[in-house]
């Protein structure tokens, strides 16, 4: 029985570089271009019409950005979106990944680090480049060093004691294998309270459940930490 394709939309205004993407993924025996979209409206309706698993999403594109486009396809649920751009400017990187999306890459990454990147969003995991993981980082110092503190407190009522540490786990950047083994419970346990917390949190992503830590003031470190490090 053969394995399930994976399910690719393309989403730049670039027919050059559509083609080019085309015929990167279209050489994998597990990826499969469903359709091309030249700008975010028409991205946000391919995306609900063909119900592609993976969306490959620029930035600037005329009428709706890609920013605004992945905010809409990820609160619809109808797919995953990895932003491949050319921009690595912090704003744009925040505003993709506050909207939802699971990975970030630039244009420059390699064939390999593409498809990589594509099958691990596929898998439920992010994807950064080397130079937005930096930006991340930054900004999270900054926000450290300003002693920022959110407008409004979180609404964590609803999480259970070890939903919360589950999501202070995510913050962290563990793994739900590391989750598991650091917090003494299954890893399938772990994926259930991943699910839940996304769910009672509107997220749709782990680099955004990063975010939601970062920006409420919410400490990265579950109580049950073991000295071995990510």
């Amino acid at each position: 029985m053969s394995r399930k394709s994976i399910r690719v939309l393309l989403a730049d205004d670039h027919a050059a570089i559509r083609q080019g993407l085309r015929m990167i993924l279209s050489a994998e025996t597990d990826l499969e271009v469903v359709g091309e979209a030249a700008d975010g409206n028409t991205a946000v309706q391919m995306s609900q019409q063909l119900e592609p698993d993976v969306l490959l999403m620029d930035i600037r594109m005329p009428g709706m950005d890609g920013v605004e486009a992945t905010r809409r396809i990820t609160e619809f649920g109808t797919a995953k979106v990895l932003i491949l751009t050319t921009f690595d400017l912090d704003d744009y990187v925040l505003a993709a990944l506050r909207a939802g999306a699971s990975g970030f890459l630039l244009k420059s990454a390699s064939a390999e680090e593409l498809l990589n990147g594509i099958r691990k969003v596929n898998s439920g995991h992010s994807v950064l480049a080397t130079e937005v993981t930096e930006v991340v980082i930054r900004n999270m110092r900054a926000a450290a060093s300003a002693s920022v503190h959110p407008k409004t407190e979180p609404d964590l009522g609803e999480l259970t004691e070890r939903e919360l540490e589950v999501l202070k786990a995510v913050g962290a950047g563990w793994t739900n294998q590391q989750a598991a083994r650091r917090l003494g419970i299954a890893e399938t346990t772990v994926k259930t309270h991943v699910s839940r917390i996304f769910s009672k949190l509107g997220l749709v992503s782990r680099v955004q459940a990063a975010i939601f830590c970062l920006e409420n003031g919410i400490s990265t470190k579950p109580g049950r930490d073991q000295s071995d490090s990510i």
